[in-house]
């Protein structure tokens, strides 16, 4: 789309610039980078409207998907900062598992609630996916400094998709529980992922 829109101006100015003095000229050249302009930021705005456009369209997960996703990753959460209390060197490491341990317990308890509040009711299913199941066996085989870095790495990671989940949910969900749960975790959620930056930082 680009191209076509250039192509059809750039003749219309060549024509106008063979039969103009050097004055008119600059005129006219001007006249075609103001165009050219205005041509690009069209285009860039068409972009835009495009990419937000599919960003809107990005499918809500049904209730049981979305109450599956929050305990896979509660349950993610928990087993890693267990596994930090022991292999982690860091004091600072060290004290946001445990706070990630009461954290997401009490977030759990949170979907649980609400998914058997729900008509009709849901049931969780925690059962880690394949790529969380390989991130805990890498992380089991680290200690100290190294298992300091991944584990951080991965909270990061990992906070920014739970972060993401329960915002989606929290305003386009259908099922009204868990959609009040979403809401409420969402801002905990946060904080928690900044508190993982900042230490990714160290």
């Amino acid at each position: 789309m680009r191209n076509h829109l250039w192509m059809s101006v750039a003749p219309i100015a060549a024509l106008a610039l063979g039969a103009c003095s050097p004055k008119a000229e600059q005129k006219a050249d001007n006249a075609l980078n103001d165009t050219g302009a205005a041509v690009s930021n069209a285009l860039n705005s068409t972009g835009n409207a495009i990419d937000n456009a599919q960003q809107a369209l990005t499918t809500t997960p049904t209730g049981q998907e979305f109450a599956d996703a929050a305990a896979r990753s509660d349950a993610f959460e928990i087993e890693a900062a267990k596994l930090a209390t022991t292999n982690a060197q860091s004091p600072q490491v060290k004290e946001f598992a445990g706070m990630m341990v009461a954290a997401h317990t009490e977030s759990t308890a949170k979907i649980k609630a609400a998914a058997k509040a729900a008509s009709p009711a849901i049931t969780p299913n925690a059962t880690l996916t394949k790529d969380q199941a390989e991130d805990l066996a890498e992380l089991k085989t680290l200690k100290g400094a190294e298992f300091d870095k991944e584990y951080i790495d991965g909270q990061v990671d990992a906070h920014e998709d739970a972060l993401d989940l329960m915002r989606k949910y929290a305003a386009d969900g259908t099922v009204a529980s868990l959609k009040q749960a979403a809401g409420e975790i969402a801002p905990v959620v946060e904080k928690h992922l900044s508190s993982a930056r900042a230490l990714d930082k160290d």
